[in-house]
């Protein structure tokens, strides 16, 4: 069954959120998108920076909210946790209409979907019944990034996506690559790629003599494979990925059904 999506965005009521944290810019230039769709704006966002926090939920304390402003909220948990937060509690009787997370400093691209706390956001409003888009912005070889390429895409981003139907188990996934926005080429779809980051590992010693280890630096394997996510961002265009919550894989359930059978 596909999501009932907003037929009217300037009548929607939106969420934010991130895993940069509320003071992120990223999230500042989302805002912004999310204005130029409906003045029903809601940010509910981490207190402190989440990155690679993937799909995990506070259990083992207390979660403590901070507002802001008004329906703005700073929450000292994961991107998770502002998700559930958010949408079952702190935006009242009225659950948001669509869920925009990021916009993620660096692309969520490939593998990194499984790491990100940004794509979690949308994970999370997906299971709970909301329709939801993530959004990451590369950043250029130096680590320079440019904002201005989202705010300009983003909206028309939102406005298309909304206009197709898509199932209640898929949140999609946008990617803009590290150009101005007039050099962008284009959207396209695409799925996710193969880019496995993070397997470089280093030991070293503190001051008294106990080892501790960094992961990291998050040199990434470029391999671009044609059509992919990772494809389109090299040749300049805006990603645009549907995933799917539902991680059972058909083919080898029924082999397993005739083994256990």
């Amino acid at each position: 069954m596909p999501f009932e999506l907003p037929s009217d965005l300037s009548r929607a009521r939106i969420l934010l959120s991130n895993d940069d944290g509320i003071r992120a810019p990223g999230l500042a230039t989302l805002e912004r998108i999310a204005r130029t769709l409906s003045d029903d704006v809601w940010v509910v966002a981490p207190e402190t920076e989440q990155s690679a926090s993937s799909h995990s939920l506070t259990l083992h304390r207390p979660l403590r909210v901070r507002e802001i402003d008004p329906r703005r909220f700073a929450v000292d948990g994961t991107p998770t946790d502002c998700a559930l937060l958010a949408i079952n509690m702190l935006l009242g009787d009225r659950k948001p209409d669509l869920v925009l997370s990021g916009v993620n400093y660096g692309r969520n691209v490939c593998d990194d979907v499984t790491y990100s706390g940004t794509v979690a956001v949308a994970m999370e409003a997906t299971l709970l019944g909301v329709p939801a888009i993530a959004f990451s912005q590369s950043v250029t070889a130096d680590g320079g990034i440019d904002w201005a390429t989202a705010l300009a895409w983003g909206p028309g981003l939102v406005r298309r996506l909304v206009t197709m139907p898509w199932p209640q188990t898929v949140l999609m996934n946008v990617n803009f690559p590290p150009l101005p926005p007039g050099a962008v080429i284009g959207v396209r779809a695409a799925p996710h790629g193969k880019c496995k980051i993070g397997d470089q590992l280093s030991r070293r010693v503190d001051p008294r003599g106990r080892p501790y280890y960094w992961i990291g630096p998050l040199s990434e394997d470029d391999t671009v494979v044609p059509g992919t996510d990772l494809a389109v961002l090299s040749e300049g265009g805006i990603s645009v990925t549907p995933l799917h919550l539902d991680l059972t894989h058909p083919p080898t359930l029924e082999s397993l059904r005739r083994v256990f059978s």
